[in-house]
């Protein structure tokens, strides 16, 4: 007999808002017995049908809904599903290097898919999801014959869902790299150990707004990864000085210069905190700064530890810029909302001494679409900033 989990008087009002996760601690009861990440259907206190979605006994969230009315779980359902996801990226951002499908915001819950050309990449954050991945990879051979789907599976949330950090190939062969373009910038993209699933497609329009300040500049890249933000300021820029503590990214941004013959890029592999401290006492200035750091909190305990960082690495680069100069500034926490965000950057231009302008506020790229509904899919913010 399939689980049916009835929530507690009142818990009901967020998911009918349209929010998709199920915390265990809202529920009632739970009737029915099945095997974990089978689906289950929730109910509200009074009898309501609410809709139906993968349940897991281990995890906070105990189950993510997916289905609001009387589709059937299985291979059409996601065909479909990915298909209307798919349908709105090509009328966005056409190409082949995309989001396929962002989780939530699509209609699938924590299943991220990212495509690199003839090649897929798949995310499966919860259990429901990842014992349906090689469902999920037939789909994608249905619809795009792909070469290849690989499987990251080394996410930290996974060990939340009780599930392995263990990768693997789902579909025909993967090799280490895949070579992609971008704003018209030829990348190598090493899926199997890049960070997330090889690259941050997120940031693709941000990266390509970066040239406009980067014109006839010395700039600092910091948290460069592969060197995306590095690469499109050197279209335009005097000098790139791409900063990393990892020297496995550097090598990677080393790679994409040489791919497209930029001899304007040089890379430092140190701890960004250091380096920038350093590049102060060093008298050092630039007309570009870029920060685009990991997130620094990854739940809402670790906020203001995270807007100390914010505000220190903020600071700390302001004093960096020359006089009339630019900061482009980001955040991929969304626990560190929009308004904290500004308000964090705002103390440090406060403390900086200098006069800071906002020019542009820019979000996720539209192949990661945000939810209204649920602020957990609404996480990039990247500040444009003139300082004087």
């Amino acid at each position: 007999m399939p689980y049916t989990v009835y929530l507690k008087k009142g818990e009901e009002k967020r998911i009918l808002g349209g929010h998709s996760w199920v915390y265990a601690n809202e529920v009632q009861k739970i009737e029915g017995k099945d095997k974990n990440g089978a689906l289950a259907e929730v109910r509200g206190s009074d009898g309501r049908y609410l809709g139906k979605g993968y349940i897991n006994h281990l995890s906070k969230i105990l189950v993510r809904i997916f289905i609001r009315g009387n589709e059937e779980d299985g291979e059409e359902l996601y065909l479909s599903r990915l298909v209307r996801a798919d349908e709105a990226r090509k009328k966005l951002i056409g190409g082949d290097l995309y989001r396929l499908a962002f989780a939530e915001a699509d209609d699938l819950p924590a299943l991220i898919v990212d495509r690199y050309g003839e090649y897929f990449v798949l995310e499966c954050l919860s259990l429901g999801v990842d014992r349906r991945k090689k469902m999920i990879a037939d789909c994608l051979v249905k619809l795009f014959s792909p070469k290849g789907i690989y499987l990251r599976g080394d996410a930290a949330v996974r060990q939340k869902e009780g599930l392995p950090q263990t990768s693997e190939t789902l579909y025909g062969e993967v090799p280490d790299k895949i070579y992609v373009t971008e704003n018209g910038l030829k990348m190598a993209v090493d899926v199997k150990r890049g960070q997330k699933t090889g690259y941050f497609l997120d940031q693709k329009e941000n990266r390509f707004a970066v040239r406009r300040y980067a014109k006839g500049a010395d700039v600092l890249d910091c948290f460069c990864n592969s060197g995306g933000f590095s690469l499109n300021a050197a279209t335009v820029a005097k000098s790139v000085t791409a900063v990393d503590i990892s020297e496995f990214a550097l090598e990677n941004v080393r790679e994409n210069a040489a791919i497209n013959g930029f001899d304007n890029i040089q890379t430092e592999c140190a701890d960004v905190f250091e380096a920038l401290r350093r590049y102060r006492e060093e008298g050092k200035r630039f007309g570009l700064v870029i920060l685009d750091p990991p997130a620094f909190c990854k739940s809402a305990a670790e906020v203001k530890d995270a807007a100390r960082g914010y505000r220190d690495i903020n600071l700390n680069a302001m004093k960096l810029v020359e006089s009339g100069g630019y900061l482009v500034t980001c955040s991929c926490s969304h626990y560190m909302t929009l308004p904290l965000f500004e308000k964090t950057i705002a103390d440090a231009a406060r403390a900086s001494g200098r006069r800071v302008r906002c020019l542009e506020i820019k979000v996720q790229a539209p192949d990661h679409p945000a939810l209204l509904t649920a602020e957990e899919t609404s996480y990039l913010k990247a500040f444009f900033l003139q300082v004087d």
